[in-house]
């Protein structure tokens, strides 16, 4: 499996589609998911700290997770069928069962950003689904700056100078 992290939230200018990002964190890959629009506001809310007045639905599966004594442990994008993304939610039960529910990976995606759980999507799926990320270069020159260049070090230098 891989683990994966919500890269971006952008809307498909071919059809007015949000699309969400899921990239995978060992590599320059990542999963385009097209999502409704509720839960795109959703995704969006959670993504910029914002909150609503009123609990939305994701808002509300958080509390009644919470209310009920469970945990959501993970979130699998598990299945792609017909151009169809299916996800599995793992939730601990106070008991320590883990339950496997059925779920949007919209939805999915949305409770796993409220409750701070971990995004996986099956190796098959990711292999089927991935596209090299817009971001890549992006990412490969905060690496190599963080990495190869060491600005700690410059930093350092720098400061007693």
């Amino acid at each position: 499996m891989k683990e994966a992290e919500v890269k971006a939230l952008l809307v498909d200018p071919m059809n007015n589609s949000p699309v969400i990002l899921l990239k995978d964190r060992n590599s320059t890959k990542a999963m385009p998911i097209w999502i409704g629009e509720a839960e795109a506001m959703s995704i969006a809310l959670e993504l910029q700290g914002q909150t609503f007045p009123r609990p939305l639905s994701h808002d509300l599966m958080k509390e009644l997770l919470e209310a009920l004594g469970g945990t959501l442990e993970r979130v699998v994008i598990s299945n792609l069928k017909e151009g169809t993304f299916y996800a599995t939610l793992y939730v601990r039960t106070p008991d320590g069962e883990v339950k496997e529910i059925d779920a949007r990976p919209s939805d999915s995606v949305a409770l796993a950003l409220r409750t701070r759980s971990p995004i996986y999507i099956a190796d098959e799926v990711f292999e089927q689904s991935a596209i090299e990320s817009p971001f890549a270069e992006e990412e490969r020159f905060h690496e190599f700056v963080d990495r190869e260049l060491r600005l700690s070090e410059f930093r350092k230098r720098a400061q007693s100078s």
